[in-house]
């Protein structure tokens, strides 16, 4: 089998994996992690009881952000709906496009992770079963209201574990760029909160989770040296830079407060 077919075989099957979520996708491969590795559910603090100036405030800020319906942040949010976008949305903050069929080593890593993600997302989502915003205070949203959506629990957001745990990895792949890198990833998880499909505190939550899988990785070997590898490959993708479409509205969109 050819390089080319390999990379293409990884790419259909990055795309499957992130369509259905990498978060909380039951995925047919192990991570780098083992199960006992991590249990973020001790890593993480509750989340905030109903009632309480916390949830209050998470309230407050849902209401707040119905407002930027129609928006181009409300419209950042859209696009920042399937986490399988995560890559090519942090293409304005990395400099160039990271196409995942020309980028393998990273595509293979990115892969690898999802299972370590989505066990990290799983556990406490199920431990808490918090319901998400708009089941409590009834606005708009700009995902669609299906049964699968409202049946996720709210915390810890697993959009927002997702794109910080990449955001740091990428971060760590292209260090000249970090801080639009984590800006971008942080601008993901809380295109949650503008969508209205997750409480503030949920994506505040999920960034912490992603810090948790992402340090506990950096144990393990093998993640270590396929950083190595994606960076070398990544590194030879940035001498051919091509800017992409689209960064003076990403911009402009990022310039908007969420809370």
């Amino acid at each position: 089998m050819t390089s080319g077919r390999i990379a293409a075989l990884t790419l259909t099957g990055l795309l499957v994996v992130l369509a259905a979520g990498a978060a909380s996708a039951r995925l047919p491969w192990k991570g780098y992690l083992t199960p006992e590795a991590l249990d973020t559910i001790t890593v993480l603090a509750p989340p905030p009881e109903a009632g309480s100036p916390e949830a209050e405030a998470d309230r407050t800020i849902f209401r707040a952000t119905r407002a930027l319906k129609d928006t181009p942040r409300w419209q950042m949010a859209v696009a920042d709906l399937p986490e399988r976008n995560i890559l090519k949305n942090l293409s304005c903050a990395i400099g160039a496009d990271l196409n995942p069929l020309a980028t393998p080593k990273l595509t293979g890593l990115l892969l690898k992770m999802a299972p370590d993600v989505s066990r990290a997302v799983a556990r406490p989502k199920a431990l808490y079963s918090r319901q998400r915003p708009y089941l409590l205070d009834e606005d708009d949203i700009c995902a669609d209201r299906d049964a699968r959506l409202s049946r996720s629990p709210d915390y810890p957001s697993g959009h927002a574990t997702w794109s910080w745990a990449v955001g740091l990895v990428m971060a760590e792949l292209v260090p000249t760029r970090s801080s639009a890198i984590l800006a971008r990833a942080r601008a993901f998880g809380d295109s949650r909160i503008v969508c209205g499909v997750h409480n503030a505190s949920s994506v505040a939550a999920g960034r912490q989770n992603a810090a948790a899988v992402v340090a506990a990785l950096h144990g393990v070997p093998e993640f270590r040296e396929d950083v190595a590898a994606a960076r070398r490959e990544i590194e030879r993708a940035l001498t051919r830079p091509r800017t992409p479409a689209g960064c003076d509205a990403e911009a402009a969109a990022l310039a908007t407060p969420v809370r």
